[in-house]
């Protein structure tokens, strides 16, 4: 079967409506998709961050593309670890909310204030728009010695923005108030260049379509099990060519997402030791110290040498939007073993590019630098397709394949957990503490003798997991 080209998609959907794909640009209106390329800075080590303009006048702030969270948040105070910070005192056109809120990543945290005021997007659509900020006031572990940002931009749906899925996220006031397509795309630059933070990498947010210069071949699309985070569903993993034979549910376990502010890689336990032994089995290295898999230590090399050729291809399969095929993608070792800058004189140090995770499979930086990431909204996927910065020493570092056959797996690989259903059991829990509260405030009117004591442990704690499952 042939996966119709993406030629074939782009005569049907260039010029649809504000619901449909824009592949095409319109230098005379507000999508100009050439003016949008290379608008990003960055690297897989601290994240890739655009310009934008807030308030009036307009303040310049480098805001952090994350499609794992959704709100809009912005440096509101001085900071050690910021070079540069909102201040509203100094905007005409600020609005207060009044209305706390908190953001907790796997890594750091932050505390603002809700408000309102426009934004203008030097490289990306014309005009300016109302959007929701967050003033971060009080932050932990989120601003980071050397970061070159000064905010986070949220990408990802309304079901994860704080403090309710009531506030509208950046993008949405944009599909809205521009009348864009529900829909953007993603480079990122870093392919085989060190992790230094330096922010010297590049990268393209395409908002309101696809540029077509910015990938080749077709893009494979994959469906968007639950919108909340960009859910995908992993159907099975090869190390090497070789299938890593587990269980489909393995890799979905509680959720597998597309995630820009992530930097690595990240598999839930299992997958994780068996991907590892399994490289550690392929690779041409007999010894090899286990710091080097867990993060603790660096592998050197003498600076002559390139160690890629000593490890395997990483392929992923994601189900296709036709349920009885899949298609592929890898990615070769210049993508998850990556430099670190400025470490010795005759050495270079490599990390690994890959984690383990507690909660969740995370297709971060170490995938996505070799892809153009697509998130098509309107129809509910996620794209890819490869990347052209994707090169090391003018050789690409990733592909894609297909399509094959789903017969191998199951009908459905992600586990039971899901969002929706995370909800259905929280409505759940909510009307039984509904019932436990009217036998609480019937009990006094019952008889003594008719009374059953109780104990502290009786206690209903409503100390839900659900909120923590939707942190990144």
């Amino acid at each position: 079967v042939v996966l119709r080209p993406a030629s074939d998609s782009r005569q049907q959907e260039a010029l649809g409506s504000a619901d449909g794909l824009a592949l095409a640009s319109d230098p005379g209106g507000t999508l100009n998709f050439l003016a949008m390329v290379d608008n990003l800075q960055g690297d897989s080590g601290r994240g890739y961050y655009l310009e934008i303009l807030i308030g009036t006048p307009p303040q310049a702030l480098n805001i952090l593309v994350d499609t794992g969270s959704s709100n809009f948040a912005v440096a509101g105070v001085p900071d050690p670890d910021v070079t540069s910070y909102f201040n509203t005192d100094l905007s005409s056109t600020y609005k207060p909310q009044g209305t706390d809120v908190t953001v907790k990543y796997s890594q750091g945290s932050w505390t603002g204030v809700l408000g309102t005021d426009v934004i203008m997007i030097p490289k990306g659509i014309d005009g300016s728009y109302t959007i929701n900020i967050a003033i971060i006031l009080e932050s932990e572990n989120f601003f980071l010695p050397g970061v070159k940002w000064q905010g986070i931009l949220g990408l990802a749906y309304n079901a994860l923005a704080k403090p309710s899925s009531s506030v509208e996220t950046f993008f949405d006031s944009l599909v809205r108030q521009a009348k864009i397509p529900n829909i953007f795309s993603l480079q990122m630059c870093g392919a085989g260049l060190p992790v230094s933070g330096s922010g010297t990498n590049g990268g393209s947010l395409v908002l309101g379509g696809i540029e077509p210069s910015l990938y080749t071949g077709d893009i494979w699309y994959t469906p968007i099990k639950e919108q909340w985070y960009y859910q995908v569903e992993i159907l099975k993993l090869e190390v090497g060519g070789q299938n890593l034979e587990l269980d489909c549910r393995e890799y979905n376990a509680d959720k597998a997402i597309v995630d820009s502010g992530t930097t690595l890689l990240r598999l839930p336990q299992k997958v994780f030791v068996a991907l590892v032994q399994a490289i550690a089995r392929t690779s041409l290295i007999q010894e090899f110290s286990s710091g080097f898999w867990t993060g603790s230590q660096l592998a050197c090399w003498d600076k002559t040498e390139r160690p890629w050729s000593l490890f395997p291809k990483l392929s992923i399969y994601l189900r296709d939007e036709n349920s009885s095929r899949s298609f592929r993608i890898s990615i070769l070792p210049q993508l998850y073993i990556q430099p670190i800058l400025g470490i010795g004189e005759n050495l270079q140090c490599y990390r690994f590019g890959i984690s383990s995770s507690s909660n969740a499979l995370v297709i971060g930086a170490t995938v996505m630098e070799g892809f153009y990431v697509i998130f098509d909204r309107a129809q509910r996927r996620v794209g890819f397709a490869v990347s052209p910065c994707a090169e090391v020493d003018g050789s690409p570092v990733s592909e894609i394949e297909g399509p094959f056959t789903t017969a191998d797996v199951a009908s459905n690989c992600v586990s039971s957990g899901s969002f929706q259903e995370l909800w259905i059991a929280s409505y759940a829990l909510m009307s039984l503490c509904g019932i436990i509260l009217l036998v609480l405030i019937i009990r006094p009117l019952i008889p003594p003798r008719c009374q059953h004591p109780y104990s502290d442990n009786d206690v209903v704690n409503d100390e839900s997991s659900l909120v923590r499952h939707r942190w990144k």
